[in-house]
């Protein structure tokens, strides 16, 4: 039988359209196509052709500032709505913020800060709408973890803020980076189970250092796993406990809780668990004031720092080893912070149905956090919690950050002496309730319907930060991340194919039992481009198909295959080593005295297997536009032969 033409038979059949060629583009064009779709696939310069040099640098300045663009059309119906929000997310923001800071074993003064400079950098440069920027519990665990295993932050106090805003300076450097450089789809690499996982992890951790706090001891481990955390608590459960404490505590989180239950069950009801963090501060505070409580063992707050931010610029590294050291923690929590910025940014995005640019996006929380790290702020990102409330507050711009910062300011220059008795116990409950939305129980349970795999690197999140640490499971999230890619390329799927009854069209037959194998013919079907990293598992697995397929037909007296015709549709691309697999793979069949057919390879792969002269080495007439088309041709030759 030759390989080159095709039975008689197909004289009388209606036509049969071939395979083209797509018309040869020249390396540079190949080249510089590639490239921009790689890293300007939202082609951000489109507004600038054909305008004027004036008007690219007005859109250039609202392209780096989105603040002149959409202030333009800014009203008074507007203000009203973000001064709302503005007031409601401050409530909220000025509780957490001190507490926040003590996780990165900060003075509360550096959590409110980082409230006033950032978000007032993000409002003019951001171009989400409804994210609230600030401190947020996992960065702020993150940090603080990674900062203390370098420097003792009680014995070198001094020391330990110099490295905190020296990661800052990184954090925002590495972020702003990414955005420059549009490489904004790396963060993608951390999947969406892994995320949940180490959210999850990190929320149990965080809450399990509360009770430091909670529970009034005054000697607790450093470390974060809960093995430590639970051996420290139990270890002085006989004479480390304060009963007024957990008293505090105890009533403070209920009421917490309930205030989250009610704004969850009425919408219109947003701002009741919104304020009630202030309000349990408030409350909390008059306490322990008029009944001296602090001098019944309930630690509070003491003196917070009064004033604005304070220039930090000359304590970063910008040599040296503690620069070297800032880099890397610097790198890690802000890697962290711009996969939670930018999550949030695109879940209100897409709710109220506007675009943000990622990239944009990480430029501008890399010039916050750098502006941050000299003017006494750590890390700031995206607050989920915060935006929620933000966009249920009815936020139309980011002016409502710019309120929030304005109430911070005031905060910081006139009413922080009023914290000095606030009771830690506060602070605990405080960020307890607004961790615990972060474990996401309802999603773990979904992705464990969907994809058994991605359940397993959310668990191994999940557990690497609650049993070792934090940075352990960040690491067994990614690790288990690119895992499930690489398993994916170098095992893609195959399958084989059937005739749907009265149609042609060819579908799995595992997915539809109705389907019905062609006598004589194998239909494969390749679900990924074949790469060096998968061609021969895709030449073997194709072999085995066939290899059993023959078994069952000898096994029933049918005839035997005559024909195996690989469907390439999915095929996306081919490299050097996935031709190299389909001579291989050819030259097999020879020998089995089976044909090789090929159906729909797209323009990409057709081109580089013409280029290699593969259909000069099967046959130009054996590249069919469809898998209908190369039964259509050949059944009649399989006919004949049964």
């Amino acid at each position: 039988m030759s390989p080159q033409s095709p039975p008689h038979h197909t004289d009388d059949l209606p036509s049969v359209h071939k395979v083209r060629l797509a018309p040869q583009q020249k390396l540079y064009w190949e080249f510089t196509s590639t490239l921009k779709e790689t890293f300007f696939a939202d082609d951000p310069l489109r507004s600038f052709k054909n305008q004027p040099k004036s008007r690219k640098l007005l859109l250039g300045l609202r392209a780096l500032f989105p603040i002149l663009e959409w202030s333009r059309h800014y009203n008074l119906s507007k203000f009203k709505g973000d001064l709302i929000a503005g007031l409601t997310i401050a409530s909220l923001c000025i509780p957490q913020d001190i507490g926040y800071a003590k996780l990165a074993n900060l003075a509360p003064n550096y959590g409110l800060y980082s409230s006033f400079v950032p978000p007032l950098v993000y409002a003019c440069m951001g171009s989400s709408r409804d994210i609230a920027i600030g401190p947020v519990a996992v960065v702020s665990l993150l940090l603080g973890i990674l900062l203390q295993n370098e420097v003792d932050p009680s014995n070198n106090t001094a020391e330990y803020m110099r490295l905190a805003f020296t990661a800052t300076f990184f954090a925002g450097i590495t972020q702003a980076t990414l955005g420059f450089l549009r490489l904004g789809f790396l963060i993608d690499f951390l999947s969406h189970a892994a995320i949940v996982g180490f959210m999850g992890g990190s929320a149990v951790t965080i809450a399990l250092q509360q009770l430091k706090g909670f529970l009034g001891i005054k000697k607790f481990t450093k470390k974060s796993d809960i093995v430590s955390v639970m051996h420290s608590v139990w270890e002085s459960a006989h004479h480390g406990w304060n009963w007024q404490t957990i008293l505090i505590g105890s009533v403070f989180l209920a009421f917490l809780l309930f205030a989250k239950y009610i704004g969850k069950k009425r919408k219109n009801l947003f701002w009741v668990p919104a304020i009630a963090p202030l309000i349990s501060v408030i409350v909390s505070t008059f306490f322990v004031y008029i009944t001296r409580a602090d001098k019944h063992g309930v630690q509070i707050v003491k003196d917070i720092k009064k004033g604005i931010n304070p220039s930090s610029f000359k304590q970063i590294h910008f040599t040296g080893e503690f620069a070297a050291k800032g880099f890397r923690i610097g790198a890690v929590a802000g890697l962290i912070a711009l996969t939670e910025a930018t999550a949030i940014g695109r879940t209100f995005a897409a709710m109220k149905d506007y675009q943000i640019d990622g990239n944009k996006e990480m430029v501008a929380l890399g010039v916050m956090n750098v502006a941050g790290s000299m003017t006494s702020c750590y890390v700031a990102t995206g607050s989920f919690s915060r935006s929620a409330v933000n966009y249920m507050a009815g936020c139309s711009t980011a002016v409502s950050n710019i309120v929030m910062s304005v109430v911070v300011m005031l905060t910081l220059l006139l009413i922080t002496p009023l914290f000095k008795y606030t009771p830690n116990a506060i602070l605990a409950s405080i960020i307890i309730s607004a961790v615990i939305g972060l474990i996401d129980y309802e999603a773990a349970i979904l992705i464990w319907k969907i994809d058994k795999f991605d359940f397993i690197a959310c668990m191994g999140a999940f557990f690497g930060v609650i049993f070792v640490s934090v940075e352990i499971g960040l690491l067994i999230a990614v690790s288990v991340s690119f895992a499930k890619i690489l398993w994916q390329v170098t095992r893609p799927r195959t399958a084989i194919l059937g005739n749907l009854p009265r149609t042609t069209i060819y579908r799995n037959v595992e997915q539809y039992p109705d389907a019905r194998k062609v006598p004589g013919m194998l239909i494969v079907r390749v679900d990924s481009a074949i790469y060096f990293s998968n061609s021969n598992y895709v030449r073997e697995r194709i072999l085995r198909w066939l290899s059993d397929e023959e078994e069952q037909l000898i096994a029933n007296n049918q005839p035997r295959i005559q024909f195996l015709i690989v469907e390439m549709s999915p095929v996306t691309d081919i490299d050097t080593s996935g031709i190299h697999a389909l001579e291989e793979l050819y030259r097999s069949l020879q020998k089995r005295e089976v044909q090789l057919l090929l159906a729909n390879p797209g323009q990409v792969v057709i081109n580089k297997l013409h280029a290699s002269k593969f259909p000069d080495l099967i046959g130009q007439d054996n590249i069919f536009l469809t898998v209908g088309d190369a039964v259509m041709t050949w059944a009649p030759k399989t006919i004949e032969e049964a």
